[in-house]
Parts: C-alpha cells; structure tokens; sequence
C-alpha cells in the first residue's frame, strides 16, 4: 500500500471528480489553510454545526439517537463549549476509488488548541460529504472558523483491487450529504 501523491491528487479530482470542489493552492493569509499538500489533501469544514449539549438530560445511545442531545447551528465561528463535541461536515464532496483506502488526520493548528478531529476511514467506492468529530479536550470554549482547513485525508492505494467495496455492500452513510447523525440499523 502507498500513499499518494499531488500528482495523483491532482489527476483523480480533475478528471475522475474524487474531490469536489478541489483547490489547488494551499497557503492563504489569515485563514487555517486547505488544499492539496505534498501527499494528502487538507480539507475544510462546512458552517453547519450539532453542538451537544445537555439541557435535556439526554443520553447519548448510538443504537437510538435523539436528536435532544444537540443543537444545530449555522455559523461562520462555531464555539465549541469546555470538554464538549460538535459534529461538523467537509465542504467538499468525495468520491474514493475502488483499489484506495483514506484516513484522516487532524491539522497541527487546532490540535494545538486541544482540538482533536477524529474520522474513520473513507472505504474503497465509499461517497459523500465526510461527517467529522470534533472533541474539544481543553477547560476553555473553543472557536472552529466554517469554510477554512480542518483537516487532512491522506490517500492509501491498494496492491490490488479489493473483493467488496462499501458499494458494494451498500454501507448505510454511503452517498450522505450534510452532518449525517449515527444510523443504527435494526434487524
């Protein structure tokens, strides 16, 4: 397995569409950079935020989530309250290639704030907007600023194509446009 570079960064989102919308350039003045890097493409968050919050005493269950746990915000600064989490989405929309396996980090400048970013791995054919987890692990409120980098995916292509894709199995976040909550499918 090996990670990508720009050039195919660059190649698969201008021709095959795997980024959308893609950016270039990466360094911007006063603004938490994205775009393409050397070997992995820095993402931005979009302005719609679900700020949890315990005003209802709910509880948090992933097999029967209640939308009483958040609130839902659209914001250019999202304050993200003391030792609190907001889900987020990226701006951009992808779509990963059958024989490529994406993992995400989070950027140094919020992780150096006490931001931790956390999103599983894109899977092979898996498409959509990336919901994104956002801890923020510090005593103090703490501010994401919509539309500017929040991330990084790196780019793992496979020796060969796999068996069964997320396509293929029909993964239930596949295709998700905005912050998509937990699904729980019941047998």
């Amino acid at each position: 397995m090996s990670v990508m570079s720009d050039k195919w960064i660059r190649e698969m989102a201008q021709t095959q569409g795997m980024i959308s919308p893609y950016v270039e350039s990466q360094k911007r003045a006063g603004v938490i950079s994205y775009g393409v890097s050397s070997y992995g493409y820095d993402a931005r968050i979009a302005n719609d935020f679900k700020i949890f919050t315990n005003v209802d005493s709910a509880i948090i269950d992933p097999k029967n989530f209640s939308d009483k746990s958040f609130t839902t915000r659209e914001t250019d600064v999202c304050i993200i309250p003391p030792n609190s989490f907001v889900l987020g989405r990226t701006v951009e929309f992808f779509k990963i290639p059958r024989d490529v396996l994406v993992i995400c980090l989070g950027k140094s400048t919020y992780a150096r704030c006490g931001l931790i970013v956390n999103v599983t791995p894109l899977e092979p054919e898996w498409e959509g907007h990336v919901t994104l987890e956002i801890s923020n692990t510090t005593p103090l409120p703490a501010k994401v600023y919509a539309n500017e980098g929040i991330c990084q995916f790196l780019f793992l292509k496979g020796d060969q194509i796999c068996d069964v894709s997320y396509a293929d199995k029909k993964g239930k976040y596949m295709g998700q446009v905005g912050v998509t909550l937990p699904i729980c499918e019941v047998a």
